[in-house]
């Protein structure tokens, strides 16, 4: 309606400012070039020109080519090390877009373009700091211009905050509109004064099988489909705009160059979602690389089949541009939320008795895979519990003997929990796997007690065991389950050490080599991208990351507070604030 033509309007506009490639040639030095390449694994010189690497190695042996080129020598990084731009395989641009335009309050401590957010860990602690911030809010807002938009607060999770329902919020704020919304995203919860303010009813929900209990005031997974077209006070351009500029910044900060966002669509709206992080990074000075992913539960809720998707998918790639494309990629959801204990695990299952789901029926699984897998797209599958995990391999299964294919590819996204035997399998089909280890940080400890025990909750997230059957991983955010922080993902695999302070499952540590791996030349190889970046060498982008030390050999516990000095965008130096 409305809102789409003047998102649109907007969009248009934005896209008009376009980026200047420069023709020098420029070496940059560095203290330490970690290279990810194995038959030159270390340099201090690389020499650039349009955008891609011309020459790797020190200034004596690029003394020709620099004589020869005229080039320039650039010597801003002769202190620091530089590494390939680093890579996250699995973000959403739309939910930090969404999500930064609220405080976060959360288990952890949240540092963001915003501000800083610091945790709450016991339920008095949330109620304290909800009050506080609600009450915060209430002063600072013009309420006019806040009108139609709830008091909202990511971060809340039971485990650590304890049950808050309606009723809790409705006695705690009276009439003020508040809205608490779960650390997995997947979850929102309200009170009376909200769910009126978004003119939302119980008959609105009353068709929802799985996903509603209007009694409580909560609405999750599927329930959240009639919800957010409600909330189209998200996606007001400036907000929503605003919203997309600081997910870049994140990248920035954290010396992201490229990342792939794993459900382009999840609000319902694919192209204007499209349009608006095209127009972001359009003004976006500094440059990165974005791969937008469909996903199968747009399809679903639009109503289309996998043929009609397929269709729509290859008129979104006609606008593909250097920087953002709708890869040959396509997104599969299997179960739930692991920050919810939604994710469906094998025998003996959540040891209180409590179930997970299903997001999508094996037959329509089977239909949209094989629809794209036949159409050459790699299939990206969203599964955190074990019993997810079967059902992954089944269908992987499935695909090879109904259409055999070398080199697919088909990854595994989040891979909470597995076990040793389906690692083998894995493996065997020649599967690839994008893990998330903030759940081992953050999960692990508190899923021990009357979720999945004192034996599969250190165990989470089994990367050494993936590393040392030679599975690819890639280490991600998702950003916002975890920090937007390639070395804080680094460090969580190498450390394996938990909110708490305890270093468990330690058999599933990954080598620091195999971790830096997953964050640069083995994530570009789970986005079919390893030609062109997520290396040093002759021929690829010239993507870098700038840091104050090496992440190779710094001591273990400095590893995540290394300092991100700036990046090196197609060949353009841009240094972090």
């Amino acid at each position: 309606g409305e809102f789409m033509r003047i998102l649109t309007l907007m969009l248009t506009s934005l896209l008009t400012v376009s980026q200047v490639v420069n023709a020098e040639t420029v070496v940059y030095t560095a203290k330490l070039i970690r290279t990810m390449e194995p038959a030159l694994p270390e340099a201090t010189a690389v020499a650039v020109e349009d955008g891609k690497i011309l020459a790797v190695g020190d200034l004596g042996s690029l003394a020709p080519l620099i004589a020869s080129r005229g080039a320039r020598i650039d010597r801003q990084f002769e202190s620091y090390v530089m590494t390939p731009g680093l890579i996250d395989p699995h973000v959403h641009p739309t939910l930090p877009a969404v999500l930064t335009q609220f405080p976060f309050l959360a288990p952890d401590d949240w540092s963001l373009p915003t501000g800083e957010f610091p945790a709450a860990t016991t339920p008095d602690d949330y109620r304290n700091a909800l009050q506080a911030l609600v009450a915060q809010h209430a002063k600072q807002t013009d309420l006019k211009s806040d009108q139609g938009v709830p008091f909202i607060a990511f971060g809340y999770h039971p485990l650590w905050h304890g049950e808050v329902w309606r009723d809790d919020l409705n006695e705690w704020f009276a009439d003020t509109p508040v809205m608490i919304w779960h650390r997995s995203f997947h979850e929102l919860i309200g009170n009376d004064a909200a769910w009126n303010l978004l003119g939302i009813r119980e008959e609105d929900v009353a068709d929802i099988h799985e996903g509603v209990d209007w009694e409580r005031g909560h609405v999750y997974e599927l329930g959240l489909r009639a919800v957010f077209p409600k909330m189209m006070f998200l996606f007001e351009p400036s907000r929503y705009m605003g919203g997309l500029k600081n997910f870049l910044a994140m990248m920035h900060e954290s010396g992201v160059t490229t990342a792939a966002d794993m459900g382009t669509g999840i609000f319902g709206n694919p192209v204007a979602e499209i349009q608006a992080v095209k127009a972001a990074v359009a003004n976006d000075p500094v440059g990165v690389r974005l791969v937008l992913t469909p996903i199968v539960t747009d399809f679903i809720t639009r109503r289309k089949s996998a043929t009609e998707a397929l269709a729509e998918v290859r008129a979104w790639q006609a606008m593909n541009d250097d920087q953002v494309s709708v890869g040959n990629h396509f997104k599969l959801m299997i179960d739930g939320a692991i920050f919810s204990g939604l994710s469906q695990m094998g025998a003996p299952g959540y040891l209180d008795g409590h179930a997970g789901v299903w997001m999508v029926d094996v037959p329509t699984l089977e239909a949209f895979a094989k629809t794209f897998w036949d159409a050459g797209f790699q299939i990206h599958a969203h599964s955190n519990g074990d019993a997810a995990t079967a059902r992954f391999i089944d269908l992987l299964t499935y695909l090879l003997r109904e259409s055999p294919r070398a080199d697919h590819r088909m990854t595994l996204e989040h891979f909470a929990y597995s076990t040793e035997d389906q690692n083998k399998k894995l493996a065997a089909l020649g599967a690839a796997v994008s893990a998330n280890p903030y759940y081992h940080y953050i999960l692990s400890d508190m899923y021990s007690g009357d979720w999945l025990g004192p034996d599969r909750g250190p165990q989470m997230v089994r990367l050494g065991s993936l590393e040392a059957k030679g599975v690819p991983v890639g280490l991600h955010s998702d950003s916002p389950m975890a920090p937007l922080s390639p070395l804080t993902l680094m460090w969580t695999a190498v450390a394996r050490e938990n909110i708490s302070g305890d270093k468990t499952g330690q058999a599933e540590v990954m080598t620091r080599e195999g971790a830096f791996r997953a964050i640069t030349i083995d994530a570009a190889w789970i986005l079919g991208l390893e030609d062109s970046i997520g290396s040093i060498r002759a021929g690829k982008a010239a993507d870098f990351t700038i840091l104050s030390d090496d992440p190779m050999t710094v001591p273990l516990e400095a590893l995540r507070s290394i300092d991100v000095i700036g990046t090196v965008f197609a060949g353009n130096a841009h240094i972090n604030k």
